[in-house]
């Protein structure tokens, strides 16, 4: 404290000289038009700056929370990928490469995005140049989101969850019962899982995730919970309610999921048909 004294009273007269410049600025904004208007006009310059200055820090903020999502999510895939290879190893023959992989993950960005409309679609940043085909399905690090409709060479469209045409394989994960999942057109946050039989036990909590049993989505994708379980009398299933764990209004970043062995089923099931 004694030393601070030392240095007020050593440049007491530089601080002197200071307090009377701003005193004599105050005096000369306040009585002249001219330089009130000046020292104004500069005033809201500098907080124009300094508001950007604070936009930019926030954004850096956000982006580094998007980064932290992003990498725990490639960490999540990750240990996805290495828990469904699929194996050629028979009973009697080994052939090829038993780590091969069924699917196939592509990252791509959300640049338009409806959740309020009856038949809602995404627009994503991925197309054929980046291997993208129809009917590709689409995930994300909460769960499931729709299917590819259209590609161009650099963009693509999904058929959202969200419409009245989307239709999932789903299954309760306590009892492996499955049925199907749809959007009855109201909220984004819920849908219903039909045709789950009336002897199935069905708790409220139970988790919701895919069959495996189509080629878009992999098996036991999280889809969601179940909230309600209804029954009307005289039917033989539930009227189930499962609040969807994708947030569609803030979808950003997806996953296109591409099944390495769509052609060779495809092939398989035509041919299944043209012998009946």
């Amino acid at each position: 404290m004694r030393n601070l004294w030392l240095f007020f009273l050593r440049y007491y007269a530089f601080f002197l000289f200071l307090a009377l410049e701003a005193f004599a600025i105050v005096l000369m904004v306040n009585n002249n038009s001219y330089h009130s208007a000046s020292y104004f006009n500069s005033a809201n310059n500098i907080s124009a700056e300094l508001f950007e200055y604070v936009s930019d820090a926030r954004s850096f903020v956000n982006l580094q929370s998007l980064n932290d999502s992003l990498s725990k999510e490639n960490a999540r895939l990750r240990n996805l990928l290495l828990s469904s290879p699929y194996s050629n190893k028979v009973n009697r023959v080994y052939v090829g490469d038993s780590t091969m992989r069924r699917y196939t993950y592509i990252e791509a960005k959300v640049i338009n995005n409806s959740v309020n409309k009856r038949n809602n679609y995404i627009t994503l940043d991925r197309g054929s140049l980046h291997g993208i085909r129809e009917k590709m399905g689409v995930i994300c690090g909460d769960g499931i989101v729709g299917t590819i409709k259209d590609v161009s060479e650099h963009f693509c469209t999904v058929i959202s969850f969200l419409h009245k045409d989307s239709k999932i394989s789903a299954q309760l994960n306590s009892s492996k019962e499955y049925g199907s999942l749809v959007w009855e057109g109201r909220n984004p946050k819920f849908a219903s899982l039909k045709d789950i039989p009336t002897h199935v036990k069905v708790k409220i909590g139970d988790s919701v995730s895919t069959t495996g049993f189509s080629q878009k989505f992999p098996k036991e994708v999280f889809i969601g919970r179940v909230i309600r379980c209804d029954l009307n009398s005289g039917d033989n299933f539930y009227n189930i309610e499962v609040a969807l764990s994708t947030n569609f209004p803030t979808l950003r970043y997806v996953y296109i999921v591409e099944d390495n062995f769509a052609e060779e089923l495809k092939k398989l099931e035509v041919k299944e048909v043209e012998n009946d």
